[in-house]
């Protein structure tokens, strides 16, 4: 059931008796005036009596209205009438004892139907007269006051509810500038699931109790908008019951509830309409409260009832007024407009978040020779994606590329480019180019995906054999390199021109890369902001990694996780203009004494020459119970290469944790895995590599290809 609401922006006189609807100097309100019997309004007294008008002339054409100060309908108050807008209800209210207001009958003042009517002039037989001047009832000065505080707490509590941006925060909002100003306890439902824009809901509408509040057992001094109103709240020991209060209650299609939820307009606990819809969201077992001392507001958003608020008076406070059938639709009313804001905004920072957890790599892979760590920060809460991004892409050889861009802005735009820009380096990193070219490449890719498409990278391959790094630059900060001594330096390469401009040539330099250094790549973000300019702030960032690397000695690095949390420390409240990557490697290199490379010429006896060097490395490194296994599987993968090879071939052994080996050859197409036939002489090469390795590959290279496999030394 979807309670479909009627137009929740009801007029003021709604909540009133039909006869002070007529406007001033109608013909209607000279029929009402005469026929008018002789007896008072149901709500005659002194809070509830409307004034008499303020102008008893028809004849508005030649008299100028009178000038009453107009209030803010928008904020829950009714505006006070003027001319022929003129409601008999507002004058009861500043009318004091003895003046005639709306309540007093024609018998009781004889010359309000000659002389002023109910609403206008009366004419006398003999034509129009020169009407007299009106007699103005004299303003109640505790209804004006209450008026006051009555603007000012809806304005104090509308601000309050208007701070929140969450949906908890909305709703408490609404709570604590309800309790104890306007309630004294409230209950606030909402619908579970809420619908999203303009998703329409399946299913029946089920409420679920979000927040109650209710004043505190020694309420003696004042809330904040009892505060801003000048209200001292008493202590008042009796509480409202909220315990039994149901926790979900489905709307039955026809009920009750559904009716008034329709109407979307507040409702008394006395009224018909409410005296079902209560049990039916409270709990048939609860005490729904007598008379005016409970307000079934329905909270509806911009295209449905999306929940609804009831609040509650304690028998020894005054119960609520007609007026506050008024505050209570306000107060509903940007609640649930907060509301429907706050389930937007939420859903889409859920967007942003997957958009980005899922453009970042979940993980980073621990290649051999190097340790990985990265952040990274949204430019702020609001702007929880962005263009900045890092990746670390094994390579063959045991090399591994580092990578860390920026595209500008922090949208979802940018986030969008750089995820394919992220996914072309991948691409391009599984190809083996130079840094370079992988540059050149992403520079075209930028191009076809716009004019405007600009972004700066860093791209370098590090080679834990050779401990050295090649570094290509595309606009992007310089790298910082920290030396396990404590020294800290800005590696010099070539600026070069962002990733979308064209027509650019890219450079790449080669550097040593020592073990025990550690290599810092990040973003602009952690370097320049509005109040210091990048180079400022890539000095500042030289010396902070100094300093950590001091405070832990000269003789070993600092822990790599401690020290990314170390370089974000250095940023100030103003310091976070934009989203930040960060991407550190600890360089740890593979020992020349655990290296044997050999070259094979692709003749027959390769496969045999290749066994013999594989026995004699393991024999020298301590691993003669893997000599059996590595003998088999690199005779199989031998075999394989000289079949097809035109030049030399490549055989490497790696001592690290494992035990790796690879085979290059010439040849780019790669092997790939088959069931052999029973009839079959060959095709049993990988099948064996692949139950028998840890791990086994293939990847294209520039010059060919490598085919590799790994044994655990255990």
């Amino acid at each position: 059931m979807e309670p479909e609401s009627r137009d929740s922006r009801a007029p003021r006189e709604s909540c009133e008796p039909r006869e002070s609807r007529e406007p001033l100097g109608s013909q209607g309100s000279v029929r009402a005036a005469a026929a008018l019997p002789a007896k008072g309004r149901p709500d005659d007294d002194a809070e509830h009596s409307q004034p008499a008008p303020a102008d008893a002339s028809g004849d508005e054409g030649h008299r100028p209205r009178p000038e009453t100060p107009p209030t803010d309908i928008g904020r829950g108050v009714p505006m006070q009438p003027t001319g022929a807008d003129h409601s008999t209800r507002r004058g009861a209210d500043a009318a004091p004892a003895g003046h005639t207001g709306a309540g007093r009958t024609a018998a009781d003042h004889p010359e309000a139907g000659t002389e002023h009517g109910a609403g206008g002039a009366a004419l006398p037989p003999g034509g129009p007269r020169e009407p007299a001047p009106p007699t103005l009832p004299a303003p109640g000065p505790g209804n004006s006051r209450r008026e006051a505080d009555r603007l000012r707490f809806v304005g104090a509590a509308t601000r309050r509810i208007a701070r929140g941006i969450d949906l908890d925060e909305i709703v408490m909002g609404l709570c604590r500038a309800t309790v104890p100003t306007f309630a004294d306890a409230i209950l606030v439902y909402l619908r579970d699931p809420l619908p999203v824009g303009d998703e329409r809901p399946v299913g029946p509408v089920v409420l679920r109790l979000r927040r109650t509040d209710r004043i505190p057992e020694n309420a003696d001094d004042t809330s904040d908008t009892g505060a801003e109103s000048g209200q001292l709240l008493p202590a008042l020991p009796v509480q409202p019951d909220l315990a039994p209060a149901a926790e979900l209650c489905e709307v039955r299609t026809g009920g009750a509830l559904a009716e008034v939820l329709r109407g979307v307009r507040p409702v008394f606990a006395d009224a018909p309409a409410a005296r079902a819809a209560l049990p039916e969201l409270l709990g048939e077992d609860r005490a729904v409260p007598n008379g005016r001392r409970a307000i079934l507001a329905p909270l509806r958003g911009r295209r449905r009832v999306i929940g609804a608020a009831v609040f509650l008076r304690r028998p020894d406070r005054a119960a609520f007024e007609q007026d506050d059938l008024l505050v209570a639709a306000q107060l509903a009313t940007h609640t649930a407009l907060g509301i429907d804001k706050a389930v937007l905004y939420g859903r889409e920072a859920y967007i942003a978040d997957e958009l980005q957890r899922t453009m970042l790599p979940e993980t980073l892979p621990q290649p051999t020779g190097v340790r990985l760590a990265s952040r990274y920060l949204p430019a702020a809460e609001t702007a929880r994606v962005g263009g900045d991004w890092y990746d670390a892409i094994p390579l063959p050889g045991s090399r591994v590329a580092l990578v860390v861009g920026d595209v500008m802005g922090h949208s979802m735009t940018s986030a969008a480019i750089m995820g394919q820009l992220r996914t072309t380096a991948q691409t391009l990193a599984g190809l083996d180019l130079p840094p370079q070219e992988v540059l050149h490449h992403l520079d075209e890719q930028a191009q076809r995906l716009g004019t405007d498409r600009m972004a700066t990278c860093l791209y370098a391959v590090y080679d834990p054999v050779a401990h050295r790094i090649t570094i290509a630059n595309a606009g992007h900060p310089p790298p910082v390199l920290l030396h396990i001594g404590g020294r800290a330096e800005v590696l010099r390469v070539p600026a070069g021109a962002p990733i979308g401009v064209g027509g650019v040539d890219f450079e790449a330099v080669e550097l040593d890369a020592p073990a025990g250094a550690t290599l810092l790549l990040y973003t602009d973000g952690l370097v320049e902001s509005r109040l210091r300019d990048v180079w400022t702030g890539i000095e500042q960032l030289r010396e902070r990694l100094a300093a950590t690397a001091q405070l832990t000695g000269s003789d070993h690095s600092p822990p790599l996780e401690a020290l990314c949390d170390e370089v974000l420390d250095m940023l100030g409240p103003g310091d976070r203009d934009d989203d930040i990557a960060l991407l550190a490697a600890r360089f740890d290199g593979i020992a020349p004494s655990d290296v044997a490379y050999w070259y094979l010429e692709p003749e027959d006896s390769a496969p045999g020459r290749a066994r013999r060097l594989a026995r004699r490395a393991l024999a020298r490194w301590g691993l003669e119970d893997l000599t059996d296994s590595v003998e088999l599987l690199v005779s199989e993968v031998v075999t394989n290469a000289v079949r097809y090879a035109s030049r030399p071939i490549t055989l490497r052994l790696l001592r690290t944790d494992v035990l790796r080996c690879e085979v290059g050859d010439d040849v780019p197409q790669l092997p790939r895995l088959r069931q052999a036939r029973a009839t079959d002489e060959g095709g049993r090469g990988l099948y064996l590599v692949n139950r028998m390795a840890r791990r086994w590959g293939a990847t294209r290279l520039s010059t060919g290809k490598v085919v590799w496999f790994e044994l655990n030394r255990s």
